[in-house]
């Protein structure tokens, strides 16, 4: 259930809490059945209204006795306009960021700094398609001062709907790579679709992202545009768990470590700036982030230290986050698995983080690897299973090793830490 801290209104209709879920729907709520391709909301409007709502949006023409029927012609579209008219209503300055990969860390990064002078609110964990952008926008505080949304994307014309309706002030692109080039064909096409995020940005906005050719190529915004790079840093430490670098004159941590993430901060500094946040404060919210599950995480398991950063995985953030572990972890073992969603080219991509390896790695370095195409990389040892590789894992890696866990989300590395865990206690 969506519950709303103000009504919405429907030609005339007033509604004050909208539910897309039958399942916690509430009395008095408003039904809007979703459709997808394997599943149809409008099936369970008659169960919707036995539990009690007062009304439901349909397609249809079938109408229940005691609960008020909306014909619309499009259900999802009908989300997206009450959410638009939740959003002018509030009004709060609104951040859309995307990218191919690290739009969530970005997004986190934004948002530890933007809180510090205003009410902020942000897309929660990775509800960045057009039904989690509806979502965010009903469970957005009356107060919200500044919403900051992350806009992820399978194919063209995602990220302009979201941009259409969510009508952003600052937009970010933190990169583009080979994320879904399974599914657009080129990198060309990816950037194109990522640059789709200031189609229905404010003219007087600001356009911030990465300082790429493609981005510079396809990028139609007439108003303020910043481009940032790792480039435009002085790197003054690198060690476990702490960054600290400069940037346009003036020094920045980070309490953790990876270059990838120092460009990430970049964002978020440009961000503040153009909110007029104060250089102390934003120094203090890049200090106060902390990675989310499965982007880095740290735990200790045992007899080991784990880094679990599984959440997903192409070949930029590969050998980003590879680049980082050879650097400051040149002892440990290393346990990767196939990279998703890459097309035809698929074998080639894991053929280049494989070469990548072979020229980064050091010779204390174990590289384990899960899945068939995981084999292209190269390492020490394959497994067909995450089990196979737990049980490994246990028998033969020694004490104070640290571990780094990197795949796509579909891997379901998080089997394999589980496993450790349940096998240690």
């Amino acid at each position: 259930m969506i519950k709303l801290e103000e009504i919405v209104d429907y030609n005339g209709i007033k509604i004050s809490k909208i539910s897309t879920d039958t399942r916690t729907i509430q009395p008095g709520d408003f039904y809007l059945p979703l459709k997808g391709a394997n599943f149809d909301g409008e099936k369970f409007i008659s169960q919707a209204v036995e539990k009690g709502a007062a009304g439901y949006f349909t397609t249809g023409d079938e109408k229940i006795e005691g609960a008020v029927a909306i014909k619309v012609p499009d259900t999802k579209i009908t989300y997206l306009e009450l959410a638009k008219q939740r959003r002018l209503k509030v009004n709060p300055k609104v951040i859309l960021i995307t990218g191919s990969s690290g739009k969530t860390t970005t997004k986190e990064l934004v948002y530890s700094v933007i809180s510090q002078k205003y009410k902020t609110f942000k897309t929660p964990l990775n509800h960045n398609n057009e039904i989690g952008f509806c979502q965010t926008i009903f469970e957005m505080p009356d107060n919200t001062e500044v919403l900051v949304l992350e806009a992820g994307m399978r194919g063209l014309g995602e990220i302009e709907l979201i941009s259409k309706y969510a009508v952003p002030d600052i937009t970010i692109i933190c990169n583009v790579g080979t994320a879904h080039i399974g599914r657009l064909g080129s990198k060309d096409n990816i950037a194109i679709a990522k640059c789709e995020v200031t189609k229905y940005q404010k003219p007087d906005g600001i356009f911030i992202g990465h300082d790429d050719e493609l981005i510079h190529k396809h990028l139609n915004f007439s108003g303020e545009k910043i481009f940032y790079s790792i480039k435009d840093t002085d790197i003054l430490e690198r060690k476990i768990g702490y960054s600290r670098f400069s940037y346009k004159e003036k020094n920045y941590s980070l309490n953790i470590e990876g270059d990838y993430n120092i460009e990430n901060s970049l964002a978020a500094i440009e961000a503040g700036i153009a909110l007029d946040i104060d250089y102390n404060l934003i120094k203090q919210g890049l200090e106060n982030y902390h990675p989310i599950e499965k982007r880095w995480e740290i735990e200790h398991v045992g007899k080991f230290d784990i880094i679990n950063d599984s959440y997903n995985a192409n070949p930029e953030s590969m050998k980003a986050a590879l680049g980082t572990i050879f650097e400051l972890y040149p002892d440990s073992v290393i346990v990767l698995g196939d990279m998703g969603e890459l097309g035809d080219n698929e074998i080639e991509f894991h053929r280049e983080v494989g070469e990548f390896i072979n020229r980064h790695t050091h010779k204390e370095n174990t590289i384990f690897t899960v899945g068939n195409l995981a084999k292209e990389f190269g390492g020490n040892k394959n497994f067909e299973s995450n089990k196979d590789a737990a049980e490994y894992i246990i028998q033969n890696i020694k004490e104070n090793k640290t571990i780094f866990f990197k795949a796509s989300r579909s891997m379901k590395f998080e089997e394999i830490i589980n496993y450790i865990k349940e096998k240690i206690k």
